[in-house]
C-alpha cells in the first residue's frame, strides 16, 4: 500500500502545483496575452508554422520532450535509491524543468518562433549565440545518432513490436489527410486510428520480426539505417502530414499505457504483491558515481532536460495558436513527463520484484530480483538494460489485471519504441532548424535549403553512428557526455530566460534564477569530475570534447553574469524583431 501511495500523493502534488504555480507563472511572470499574433499564425506556411489546437499540440510537444528519456533516467538513477529518484523527479518538474520548457517556448514565440540557440544573441550577446550553436548541435547530432540506435535495441529485444510501430506510419498520414485535406474531426479519427494501430500490437506476439544480417550489417546497423532514412523523411514532410497526427496517436498511447500502469498499481498494491523492492536510499553503490551531482544529470527528462527546450522553440513554438494554450503545453507537458518518471520508479523500484527472468532462464522475485539487475553500476548501465527494467517491471503491475505478460510485453514495448521515434524525427527537424539559422548567420545561404540542411543533420549523424562499426554504436563513444552536455543546455537556456525577465523588472527573475544557479552548478560539478575520470581511463576523444564542453558553459554562464548586471528594464524588447530569414 505504500507504493499507491507514494504515486498517489505525487499525482495530486502536480495537479496542485499546475493550477497554482504554473498559473501564477503564466499570468504574473509571463504576463500571457491571449491578444498577442504567435508565429503559427503571423508567418503560417502549412510546413513548418501551422496553428494547431492545444490538444493536437500538447500530444507533439509532449511525445517529442519524452521519448525514452524519462524511462533511461529514472531507471538507472533508482540505484541510489527511490527516495532521491522521486524528489528530484517532482521537485525538479515542478520548479525547474517546467519553468525551463514554458520560458524557452514563450519566448520564442515572442520572437518569430526562432530556436533558443538563435534568440541567445538578443538577450546575451552575439558570441553566446554561437556558442549556444556548438552545444546544441552537439546535443543534437548525439540524440539522432543514438536513438536511432535505442529503437533498433526496443526491436531487436521486443520484436514483437516491431509490426504496430510501423504501422502507425501509414495510420498517421491516413489521419493526417482526413484531418487537414477533408476536414474530419481529428478526436474521432484518432481514436479510430489507436485502435486499428492496437489491433497490431495485440496480433504482435504471433508475428514478431527479427531483422536479419544484410550485406554483413547486423540487424542493429540494419535498423539504424532505416531510421536515420525515415528520420530524413519525416523531418522534410509538412507537420500535418505525419508528425502531428502521429504524436496525437501517441498522446492516445500515452493516455492508454499510464491508465494500465496506474490500474496496475492499484491492482497489485491491494492484491498483496506489491512493494519496494528498492532500497529507499543507497548512497555507495558498487562502483557507482556519488549522488551528488550526479543524480541531476542521470535524471534529466522526468525532471528538467536541455533537449526540451530545443522542441520548445524548435517545433513547438511554430505550432502553438496562442499564448494562452502555451502554458498548457509547455508547463503542463512537463508535469505530465513527471508523473511518468514517477511511474517508471514505481515500476523498477517495485515492479520488477514481481517476477524477473535472468539470463539463464531463473525467475527471481522480491528483493532478489532488483539487486540481481542492479548488482552494480556498470549491470544497471546498458541501454537495453535501462529499458527492460522498465518494460518487465511495468508488464508484471498491468499484469495484475489479469492481461497475458505477452500482451502487456507488447503494449510496454510499442510505448517506449512508438516515443522514440518521435524523439527522433522531431530531433532531426529541430537539428534542420538550428543548422538552417547557422547557416544564415555565417552567410552560407546555399546550404539552408531544407533538404540540404536535413541531409547533413542526418548524414553527420550517420558518420557518428558507423564511427567505430557496422553495428551502428558508435555514438555510444559519446554517450558518456550526453548528461552534462544536456544539463548544461539546460543551465544555458535558463540563464537566457533568467535575463529575459530581468529586462522585465523586479524580482521575475527569480523564478528562473535560482534555477539557473543551482543546474549550472550541478553541471559543471558533473562536467569536471567527468574530466578526471575520462582522464584515468586514458580517453583522449572525451577529454578533448569535455574540456571544450567547459570551456563553452563557462563563457556564456560569465557572459549571462555580466549581461544580468548590466540589464535596464526594457519592457518593451518583445516588440523587436529578429530578423533571420
Amino acid at each position: 500500500m505504500n507504493v499507491l501511495l507514494v504515486m498517489i500523493a505525487a499525482f495530486v502534488g502536480y495537479i496542485v502545483m499546475y493550477r497554482l504555480y504554473g498559473r501564477y507563472i503564466g499570468r504574473k511572470i509571463f504576463m500571457l496575452s491571449s491578444g498577442a499574433k504567435p508565429p503559427s499564425v503571423e508567418l503560417e506556411d502549412g510546413v513548418d508554422y501551422v496553428p494547431t489546437k492545444k490538444e493536437v499540440i500538447f500530444g507533439h510537444h509532449f511525445t517529442s520532450i519524452a521519448g525514452t528519456g524519462p524511462i533511461v533516467g529514472p531507471a538507472i538513477a533508482i540505484i541510489w535509491g527511490w527516495v532521491p529518484a522521486l524528489l528530484w523527479v517532482f521537485v525538479g518538474s515542478v520548479v525547474m524543468g517546467a519553468v525551463h520548457d514554458f520560458g524557452a517556448l514563450i519566448i520564442s514565440m515572442r520572437n518569430q518562433g526562432k530556436s533558443i540557440s538563435d534568440y541567445t544573441a538578443k538577450y546575451v550577446n552575439s558570441r553566446t549565440r554561437f556558442l549556444f550553436f556548438l552545444i546544441v548541435f552537439l546535443e543534437l547530432w548525439i540524440v539522432i545518432a543514438v536513438f536511432g540506435l535505442v529503437i533498433a535495441i526496443i526491436f531487436a529485444m521486443y520484436p514483437q513490436s516491431v509490426v504496430a510501430v510501423w504501422v502507425e506510419v501509414p495510420i498517421a498520414m491516413v489521419l493526417g489527410y482526413l484531418v487537414y485535406r477533408k476536414n474530419k474531426s481529428v478526436m474521432a479519427l484518432s481514436l479510430w486510428a489507436v485502435a486499428i494501430m492496437y489491433v497490431f500490437v495485440l496480433l504482435g506476439p504471433y508475428m514478431p520480426i527479427k531483422m536479419p544480417i544484410v550485406a554483413g550489417i547486423p540487424a542493429t546497423g540494419v535498423w539504424t539505417i532505416i531510421l536515420l532514412a525515415y528520420g530524413f523523411i519525416a523531418s522534410v514532410l509538412p507537420v500535418t502530414a505525419l508528425l502531428q497526427p502521429r504524436d496525437f496517436i501517441n498522446s492516445h498511447q500515452l493516455v492508454i499505457a499510464m491508465t494500465l500502469l496506474v490500474l496496475g498499481v492499484f491492482a497489485a498494491a491491494f492484491g498483496g504483491h506489491l512493494e519496494m523492492v528498492a532500497p529507499a536510499v543507497q548512497l555507495a553503490p558498487e562502483k557507482a558515481p556519488a549522488m551528488w551531482p550526479f543524480l541531476f544529470i542521470t535524471i534529466a527528462c522526468g525532471a528538467i532536460s536541455g533537449f526540451h527546450a530545443l522542441v520548445s522553440s524548435g517545433t513547438s513554438a511554430k505550432q502553438v495558436r496562442s499564448e494562452d494554450d502555451s502554458l498548457f503545453v509547455g508547463y503542463g507537458s512537463m508535469l505530465m513527463e513527471g508523473a511518468l518518471a514517477t511511474l517508471v520508479i514505481v515500476a523498477v523500484a517495485a515492479g520488477i520484484g514481481m517476477g524477473y527472468t535472468t539470463k539463464s532462464g531463473e525467475t527471481l522475485t522480491g528483493v532478489a530480483a532488483w539487486t540481481t539487475h542492479y548488482s552494480s553500476w556498470a549491470a544497471a548501465a546498458g541501454l537495453g538494460s535501462k529499458i527492460s527494467a522498465f518494460v518487465d517491471g511495468a508488464a508484471n503491475m498491468i499484469m495484475a489485471l489479469g492481461i497475458p505478460k505477452q500482451y502487456t510485453l507488447a503494449i510496454m514495448a510499442v510505448f517506449v519504441a512508438s516515443f522514440a521515434g518521435t524523439t527522433l524525427d522531431t530531433a532531426t527537424r529541430i537539428q534542420r532548424y538550428v543548422l538552417s539559422e547557422l547557416f544564415v548567420t555565417l552567410k552560407l545561404d546555399f546550404l539552408t535549403g531544407k533538404y540540404t540542411a536535413t541531409a547533413i543533420a542526418v548524414g553527420s549523424a550517420l558518420i557518428l553512428a558507423f564511427a567505430t562499426g557496422a553495428s551502428g554504436s558508435g555514438a555510444l563513444k559519446l554517450w558518456p557526455l550526453f548528461g552534462a552536455v544536456n544539463q548544461t543546455l539546460a543551465a544555458l537556456a535558463l540563464i537566457v530566460i533568467t535575463l529575459y525577465l530581468k529586462a522585465k523588472g523586479g524580482f521575475k527573475w527569480l523564478v528562473a534564477g535560482i534555477p539557473a544557479v543551482f543546474m549550472a552548478v550541478m553541471t559543471l560539478w558533473a562536467a569536471v569530475l567527468n574530466q578526471f575520470q575520462f582522464g584515468s581511463a586514458h580517453n583522449l576523444l572525451l577529454q578533448a570534447i569535455n574540456i571544450i564542453i567547459i570551456l563553452i558553459a563557462a563563457w556564456i554562464v560569465i557572459e549571462g553574469v555580466i549581461k544580468f548586471f548590466q540589464t535596464d528594464d526594457m519592457s518593451d524588447q518583445d516588440a523587436e524583431v529578429v530578423t533571420v530569414a
